[in-house]
């Protein structure tokens, strides 16, 4: 561009100390100024006019609306005339044809229209010149910066659904979305979960960080339930030390891992990492991995075990494969996450979430309410997987079938179950008889204040101390919250929640069609 002020028969010299209009033009390409709108109100300003830049469909794009003539406005976009020129005893208007780079119409234009009093001298055409290769300019550069935030979006959209796909088991799936862009990502038996936390307001730039750090070892992925979260899948150590150095340096954050689970236990990976970010709060380093503690299910009779939940879950097994693999990955999630919450992880409406955990509870013919019965079924739909393996055990003819107190009435698990309660006995506020209540009340305060007659925040606040003491979370339901309800059943402080088990030649129950099963 010309630094001279042509039209007005001088130089730039006789303007110093004033930016010429060239120089005005060019800082609008500067990283700050880049805006079509401010470009098209300073050329009305600049040759004394109006003007208006309108795309192809006639939106106004930036500057004063006016009144075209729709057949020259037709030629310019056909690109039959690349500009116009008419004059009236309004004034002067000139129609320039800007080149508009639109990725869903070859040869994508736009108008600009320019309006003013007096005619077009040498100085306002060279400006309305300029003024257009700029605003090409601009629009290829915001076009470019669209298409990479649309490649961004579409690529963090694709993770989460891969994401989504492996909470519901369908790992097949999950790996015929992956391996179009991150080929060898999920070709592994056993994958970590590790759930990062920290501004909401960050988490953009903390997802990208930690992008950057893992490269193709990881999927990544912004949680689409809590806005703190970033949610990161990986199959190798090298990226969790990564991510704890990311927390290093990082003030406010914090970082929970699972422990090694196989691809089809994704949601139970999930939640071990959420419940290892407790931990990590009250840690120098601010991460923690999912401890391997002794969970109840570990102490029970594995064949038992199996054979006890493939009898509680056959209700399911006449529905087609698909729907009940969402059915128990649902459930799964529900249990361990508010309806919401769940919805959000699996890219559904928290009413369907509900409608399939309902669904649920009427094939299983119980109560979602008793967190006894929450617990149970949590129990057993933890160990649902392993029977999906093909681990399942049959139970040997004439062998009366296990019962739930079958499985809690083993030395081992009795022991675990009255060390984890005794820890609440040296409070002097009985914290023990509170939680015992609590949970009988399904949760609610409100109800075991009135049967302990006190405050509601009393039994709030004692929940809140025990949670310390056991090492578990309990307010926010989940996974730790069901380790306590049965252990409060194995030492027999809370009755079994009534169930009906189906027997094949026995649709609702053993022994008799309407006989319901204690355990």
């Amino acid at each position: 561009m010309a630094g001279q002020e042509g039209g007005r028969g001088g130089s730039g010299a006789a303007d110093a100390g004033t930016p010429t209009w060239a120089r005005e033009l060019l800082d609008h390409l500067r990283p700050t100024g880049r805006d079509v709108r401010r470009v098209v109100t300073w050329l009305a300003e600049t040759v004394n006019g109006t003007a208006a830049l309108q795309d192809d469909s006639g939106t106004l794009v930036a500057g004063t609306p006016m009144p075209l003539d729709e057949n020259l406005v037709a030629d310019i976009l056909a690109g039959r005339i690349a500009s116009a020129a008419t004059a009236d005893e309004s004034g002067h208007l000139r129609l320039v044809r800007v080149e508009h780079p639109d990725p869903a119409a070859a040869g994508a234009a736009a108008v600009l229209a320019v309006a003013r009093p007096e005619p077009f001298d040498r100085r306002a055409s060279d400006i309305l010149t300029h003024t257009v290769q700029v605003l090409e300019l601009l629009l290829r550069v915001r076009e470019t910066t669209e298409a990479g935030r649309r490649l961004k979006r579409a690529t963090s959209d694709l993770r989460l659904a891969i994401l989504q796909l492996l909470m519901v088991e369908d790992t097949v799936s999950a790996r015929r979305v992956a391996s179009g862009l991150w080929p060898g990502l999920l070709d592994t038996d056993t994958a970590c979960v590790y759930v990062l936390e920290g501004d909401a307001a960050q988490r953009d730039r903390l997802a990208e960080e930690c992008l950057g750090l893992t490269g193709d070892r990881a999927l990544v992925v912004r949680c689409p339930a809590m806005d703190e979260h970033v949610i990161i899948m990986t199959t190798g150590d090298a990226a969790g030390e990564a991510l704890r150095s990311l927390v290093d340096r990082t003030p406010g954050t914090l970082l929970g891992g699972s422990s090694p689970q196989s691809l089809a236990r994704t949601a139970t990976a999930y939640g071990q990492a959420v419940s290892a970010l407790a931990v990590a709060r009250v840690r120098p380093d601010k991460t923690a991995l999912y401890a391997e503690r002794n969970r109840p299910e570990r102490l029970m009779e594995p064949a038992a075990l199996r054979e006890w939940t493939a009898r509680l879950l056959r209700p399911l097994d006449t529905l087609p494969h698909h729907t009940r693999a969402e059915l128990l990955a649902t459930t799964r999630l529900g249990l361990e996450f508010t309806a919401v919450a769940a919805a959000k992880v699996l890219g559904v409406s928290r009413n369907t979430v509900r409608a399939r955990m309902e669904r649920v509870e009427s094939l299983l013919r119980t109560d979602f309410t008793d967190l006894t019965v929450r617990a149970t079924v949590h129990l057993a739909l933890s160990t649902q997987v392993s029977l999906a393996d093909g681990q399942a055990d049959h139970r040997s003819p004439g062998r009366p079938p296990v019962q739930l107190g079958d499985l809690l009435a083993g030395p081992a698990l009795e022991t675990w179950a009255r060390e984890l309660l005794g820890r609440l006995d040296s409070d002097a506020r009985d914290l023990r008889r509170t939680l015992r209540s609590w949970i009988a009340a399904g949760g609610n305060a409100e109800r075991a204040a009135q049967t302990l007659a006190v405050h509601a925040q009393t039994v709030r606040e004692h929940v809140r101390s025990a949670e310390p003491v056991l090492e578990r979370q309990l307010i926010a339901a989940g996974g730790d919250l069901y380790e306590v309800v049965l252990a409060h059943l194995a030492t027999g402080e809370l009755e079994h929640p009534v169930l009906v088990p189906h027997e094949q030649g026995y649709p609702d129950g053993p022994g008799h069609p309407d006989a319901p099963v204690h355990g």
